[in-house]
């Protein structure tokens, strides 16, 4: 695993590039650029064939130093470390601290690469990035930079390991609205990985980070509470909240809608009572004069008498 930690700590999972995909992709832009070399020395070549001995060899070098040397700058600038054959490889080049390479950064790897790549055809590009731990050429050593991978196989998701006990529901009443996708992103990515963090880095992480996380919420740290178990502790809150959002909306079942009613009335009216429109069926005695000797039976009074119906009519 990569030993790079950015600002926000989101290329912890990146993986260095090492030299069989370095390789491939060196390839595809050797043929690419020598490709565009040769079409425009041709091209000069038969632009320039009235100039003399002289003029013919300051073009020819000024056409190597701009395509095979500045090209390859030029595409590593604008690209930010994505050449045409990283690209195609999945890699890309960064800084040390995992942020984006600069001019200076591309323009130190391609010089050393006209050394160490064009003038030994590469094997001394190969001899170092065999003997790095972190598959680095000389460019990169100098230039302070790495190449890395970016598509990476999908493995399991890491759960976020939980708070302390003490800390569980202690965060109840904080206001997260405010804090970003990217900072809860950066805050998963630490806690899933502080126990592969050197303990000087990770400490400064979770320091940085419950700053950040205390300034977006309005609420201090809490006095005595380390910096990344509070950090578990706010996480842990937020999935506490969205379980319980989830589980509410499961459990969310639609009203009992109502046989609509006739002729713009709000109930409908029967022999064996009213069915009303604002809710369930129930079933009411009528209210006109019953049948003799109805309300004799069984000593009941068929007037009290309110069940919610059930939809299903006796038989006669």
């Amino acid at each position: 695993m990569s030993e790079l930690v950015t600002g926000d700590a989101v290329v912890l999972g990146l993986r260095p590039a090492k030299l069989p995909s370095r390789a491939l992709a060196l390839a595809i832009d050797l043929v690419v650029v020598w490709t565009v070399f040769i079409l425009v020395s041709i091209g000069l070549a038969v632009a320039t064939v009235t100039l003399d001995e002289a003029a013919g060899a300051a073009i020819a070098v000024a056409t190597f130093l701009l395509v095979l040397v500045g090209g390859p700058i030029a595409v590593e600038t604008l690209s930010h470390g994505r050449s045409l054959g990283k690209l195609a490889c999945g890699l890309r080049v960064v800084r040390d601290d995992g942020g984006p390479i600069r001019f200076r950064h591309a323009l130190v790897r391609g010089a050393m690469g006209v050394v160490e790549i064009l003038m030994t055809l590469g094997v001394v590009a190969s001899i170092a990035s065999l003997v790095s731990a972190r598959g680095r050429r000389l460019g990169d050593v100098f230039a302070g930079t790495l190449v890395v991978r970016e598509r990476v196989p999908a493995g399991r998701g890491v759960a976020v390991p939980p708070p302390p006990p003490w800390l569980v529901g202690r965060f109840a009443a904080l206001d997260l609205s405010a804090v970003p996708d990217e900072l809860w992103l950066a805050i998963r990515q630490y806690l899933t990985r502080m126990n592969q963090l050197d303990a000087e880095v990770g400490w400064s992480m979770a320091t940085r980070l419950s700053g950040e996380l205390a300034a977006r919420t309005g609420v201090p740290v809490p006095e005595g509470v380390p910096a990344a178990a509070y950090l578990a502790g706010v996480v842990n809150e937020r999935q506490a909240r969205d379980a319980r959002r989830v589980f509410a909306a499961a459990q969310t079942v639609s009203p009992e809608v109502a046989g609509p009613p006739v002729d713009g009335q709000s109930g409908v009216e029967g022999a064996g009572g009213v069915r009303t429109a604002s809710g369930p069926m129930e079933w009411v005695a009528p209210v006109g004069p019953a049948s003799p000797g109805a309300s004799e039976v069984a000593g009941t009074d068929v007037s009290a008498v309110r069940a919610p119906g059930t939809g299903f009519a006796p038989p006669a």
